[in-house]
């Protein structure tokens, strides 16, 4: 029998672990008021998840389409990653049909689990050799997770030594209230130190005091590989 959305949704249900979806509910925030309200989980691994899905990896996206937006967690991020397995090889057509698929399904690509596994595969590498100011407009969206897809994305570039959009965002994030969204834009800082050297991290840091303007959440996952003389000097205010 040929692999179908329907066969992959009835395996990972089938893998419902009680103990552990009442733990994962839990982690993700999915109690009245927090960021993940109402979003419902099996109790499923990510290991599990991606062993589950090496038969459906050639899913075509009309049956993608059936479990995106599935009220299983687990369940979205199984298509969320077949997206990102065909996205890998993709050639140019089939990678911006993938993009498109995506982005039209952000808001089923609710947590931030489901964006940091795949904003990177599938917006950054795909804007690579394209326009990128996209990522500002939805930097500036109130969306939360088209903002974090923004700055998770821009991991891709970070990569191949080109920090200067996540720069552009973190600008614009300097006063943002979310911790999801600070932590974010700390990571990928940091992410830029590690690959284009902490000179240049310090350098963002200190141009008309930005260390001083952001949230401390922020500044404290940005500077997490500084020497720790350096790290006390920007916690302190002093670099």
């Amino acid at each position: 029998m040929l692999p179908s959305a329907q066969k992959l949704r009835e395996h990972l249900q089938g893998l419902y672990n009680e103990e552990k979806k009442d733990i994962l509910q839990r982690f993700f925030k999915t109690g009245i008021g927090e960021y993940g309200e109402g979003d419902l989980f099996l109790g499923i691994t990510v290991p599990q998840i991606r062993q589950a899905i090496k038969p459906y990896y050639s899913l075509p996206l009309e049956e993608i389409e059936q479990i995106i937006n599935s009220q299983w967690h687990e369940v979205r991020l199984a298509a969320i990653l077949i997206l990102v397995k065909q996205a890998h090889n993709a050639d140019a057509k089939k990678a911006h049909d993938i993009y498109t698929f995506y982005m039209n399904h952000v808001d089923d690509i609710n947590n931030w689990d489901l964006v940091d596994l795949s904003a990177p595969q599938i917006v950054g590498n795909y804007l690579m050799d394209k326009d990128r100011s996209v990522l500002l407009t939805w930097a500036q969206n109130n969306h939360l997770w088209l903002q974090r897809i923004a700055i998770v994305a821009t991991h891709s570039f970070i990569k191949q030594k080109q920090p200067d959009m996540t720069f552009q965002i973190s600008d614009i994030y300097l006063h943002h209230p979310h911790d999801l969204i600070q932590k974010a834009t700390g990571w990928m800082l940091r992410e830029v130190g590690k690959k284009s050297g902490q000179e240049i991290l310090m350098s963002y840091l200190t141009d008309h005091k930005k260390y001083q303007l952001m949230p401390r959440t922020m500044l404290r996952y940005a500077i997490e590989r500084f020497p720790e003389d350096v790290r006390q000097k920007f916690l302190k205010g002093q670099a």
